[in-house]
């Protein structure tokens, strides 16, 4: 069985997440969505909870797709799948630059560890989850940028003044 994983912060999941794991879906026969609990990301806006909540929620229509937390790190995290491939999304070059040194410590730390690049869906060239936060904040409109159905949450939490 070949298992690929998204990893990412998701803080939140936006469309161009979900565009990313469910192009996955169609090429591999399991997708573990791998929610980083220690990213190197300042004050997130959702709890590990929360976003595997949120994940959950916008993965369930697919049966091949399931979401984890990795406290540790990303090559040993991939060790559990045997012959797991890292799937990342690529927005620009200046993705790629940061990815490929990832890569390569990686590979130093799980040599058997292969990551594949996807090229992101031109509709969201331009999204990241700073940019839904930052909308949020504000009480802009997030319709076409994260999933419906956890829009109201989103809005929710940035209402409260945690966002």
């Amino acid at each position: 069985m070949r298992t690929a994983i998204c990893p990412g912060s998701f803080d939140p999941v936006t469309l161009g997440h979900l565009n990313i794991i469910t192009r996955a879906a169609q090429i591999f026969d399991r997708v573990v969505v791998c929610v980083a609990a220690n990213a190197n990301k300042p004050t997130p806006m959702f709890t590990v909870e929360e976003k595997i909540d949120m994940l959950r929620t916008v993965v369930a229509p697919y049966p091949n797709v399931s979401v984890e937390v990795n406290t540790g790190l990303l090559a040993e995290f991939a060790r559990r799948y045997e012959g797991a491939v890292l799937v990342k999304g690529m927005r620009a070059a200046s993705d790629f630059d940061y990815e490929f040194q990832m890569d390569l410590i990686n590979k130093r730390i799980n040599p058997a560890l292969e990551t594949m690049f996807l090229t992101a869906d031109q509709r969201y060239t331009f999204l990241s989850s700073s940019i839904v936060r930052e909308m949020a904040h504000y009480g802009a409109e997030l319709s076409g940028l994260v999933p419906e159905e956890i829009i109201a949450f989103i809005e929710a939490k940035a209402k409260s003044g945690r966002g």
